[in-house]
């Protein structure tokens, strides 16, 4: 399993792969069970996860304790909330697993330790994060535009796999659409 780790890394750093292994050393091997909570709002982000199998939901509740999803991750990604992790405040996103999940999970004071000390894994943090945020702006901004069946024709397009992989309640929830009204809408497709 670390090889689609180290993989994953080596692609983002090409030739420069000096202290690879000590990166590697320092990621901790999970398997997770379906709808295993990963994260609660309220407690501290502690840990960055990369995705080998498996996927999860970052959402939020609101005051009623109706579920929002931000995003699904799933393999050969990473997934945290960011600003709790970074900061040490509470969090304000969930994240759970969808189905049970192969990660790797590196914790804030190793991760603070390869940044201080491994510039590759500063690269690769960089390029982790540019990528998770344009992909959020492009996906708020393309569902702000869209029509609830544009959306899922969208999805459909995009991210394929998740039409079969997730409940129509996960999907209706990612983007942004009544359970009931994605039924119906799915069902004139």
């Amino acid at each position: 399993m670390i090889e689609i780790l180290r993989n994953h890394i080596t692609k983002r750093l090409g030739n420069d792969l000096d202290n690879l292994d000590k990166v590697l050393s320092t990621f901790t091997h999970i398997k997770t069970k379906r709808n295993e909570q990963l994260l609660q709002q309220g407690e501290t982000c502690n840990y960055v996860y990369f995705i080998v199998q498996g996927c999860l939901q970052v959402y939020v509740h609101d005051k009623d304790f109706n579920e929002t999803t931000r995003d699904i991750v799933i393999e050969d990604n990473w997934c945290s909330e960011l600003q709790s992790f970074g900061s040490g405040n509470p969090a304000t996103e969930n994240i759970r697993t969808v189905e049970p999940c192969e990660l790797f999970a590196i914790d804030r004071q190793n991760f603070q330790h390869m940044m201080e000390t491994v510039p590759q894994f500063d690269n690769v943090y960089k390029q982790i994060l540019e990528a998770s945020y344009a992909n959020s702006v492009y996906r708020i901004n393309t569902f702000v535009s869209l029509t609830a069946l544009e959306r899922i024709k969208w999805l459909m397009e995009y991210r394929p796999t998740l039409m079969t992989r997730l409940s129509s309640k996960l999907i209706a929830s990612y983007l942004g659409i009544n359970k009931d009204v994605f039924s119906r809408l799915k069902a004139q497709l």
